[in-house]
């Protein structure tokens, strides 16, 4: 295709693309970060990525996107503000509500960005010829870095993208093709000496600026992690139920960022403080009732009762433990462990005088466990 020619594509492309609702648009070429692959491997070498075992298995074609597709050429990057209208940092000292990650206040950003990423990719395909594949986080493929080649903003040293405009609140999806395109300038690094995404978080889950350990992260833990939640992260936790935004929240970018203009991306009231005196209460038709459409969903109950919980047992609230009783009986193993670690941070002497009665019945030695360990 003539230089016109791509010029004028392009030009269609993004009018296309703003369009649709997205808020940022550029292009990498697929071999623009040949750094990635050693990246990688030392941060699965250090084991950062906890027990996101698909991480390690897909190391040799998350490290290159031509070893995703062999024929792609360059690859277009698309960005979503998804700017909150709550700031998380607010919701941590109201201890009676649940506090869920801003990109989970409403509907599955996969839902949303899918099918509008496949209908930027038909275009292409019509107008140039080339083939197309779309990915919104589901494959393996490095869209933060990327979005960094294809100028749309920089890596953070909390490791999410952060954009001059949008600050630290882009949902990315990308389309590969085979057409050779003109790449955008890549963004310099801007965070400059500020450390305020590292000095925030509350389990210090940065090893270094610009690397994130998994293993101490309490987004990982309330949203990939399928067991208990580690005894020394659980007062951490607070009231957050779903997700962490504490180094998104705070990072001085924010100031330049607004709310999404996308109504499925702004938060449903129902999630902005949810009550956490209503949310222990669910049973699973009422779980996946109030949160279909919603990220939320994919945790199932037992992980989210787990972490509305951890939440209880820090609410410093007595009255909550009349709630949990029923629960110390809940046929998940998961759910009675985070019972029991509840009761027993808010009255120890009734812990005490419903210990024995659950030891005489409980099957399952980790549940049994939490009766005697730190709280």
């Amino acid at each position: 295709m003539a230089q016109a020619g791509i010029e004028k594509l392009i030009a269609e492309l993004k009018t296309r693309a703003e369009a649709l609702g997205f808020d940022a648009f550029g292009i990498a070429r697929t071999d623009s970060r040949p750094d990635l692959p050693e990246k990688l491997h030392q941060a699965l070498a250090e084991g950062w990525h906890a027990e996101m075992d698909w991480m390690a298995e897909t190391e040799e074609r998350r490290g290159d996107p031509r070893r995703l597709w062999s024929e792609a050429r360059s690859v277009i990057l698309l960005g979503i503000n998804y700017g909150p209208e709550i700031d998380s940092m607010d919701l941590l000292a109201e201890k009676s509500v649940g506090n869920i990650s801003a990109y989970a206040r409403n509907r599955d950003y996969h839902d949303i960005i899918k099918g509008r990423l496949k209908e930027l990719a038909g275009l292409l395909a019509r107008r140039a010829g080339a083939d197309v594949k779309v990915f919104v986080d589901t494959a393996p493929l490095m869209e933060k870095p990327l979005a960094e080649a294809a100028g749309l903003g920089w890596q953070g040293k909390h490791s999410v993208l952060v954009s001059r405009q949008f600050g630290s609140w882009l949902f990315l999806g990308a389309i590969l093709t085979d057409l050779d395109l003109p790449p955008d300038q890549p963004h310099a690094e801007s965070c400059g000496s500020c450390t305020r995404c590292l000095d925030v978080c509350p389990t210090n889950a940065f090893p270094a600026p610009f690397r994130l350990d998994a293993r101490k992260c309490l987004a990982y833990y309330s949203v990939e992690h399928k067991g208990p939640i580690p005894r020394e992260y659980r007062r951490p936790m607070g009231n957050r139920i779903y997700g962490c935004d504490d180094c998104l929240a705070v990072c001085p970018w924010n100031k330049f960022a607004s709310v999404s203009r996308e109504a499925k991306l702004r938060s449903r009231p129902e999630f902005e403080r949810p009550a956490l005196a209503d949310l222990v209460q669910l049973d699973d038709a009422g779980f996946r009732a109030l949160f279909a459409g919603s990220p939320v969903k994919r945790i199932g109950l037992a992980r989210f009762l787990r972490n509305v919980l951890i939440g209880i047992g820090n609410s410093e609230q007595p009255a909550f433990v009349p709630l949990l009783e029923p629960l110390l009986d809940d046929p998940s193993p998961l759910v009675r462990g985070a019972a029991i670690w509840a009761v027993r941070r808010l009255d120890p002497q009734r812990a005490e005088a419903l210990r024995l009665d659950s030891l005489a019945r409980e099957g399952d030695s980790t549940v049994r466990a939490e009766w005697d360990g730190v709280v």
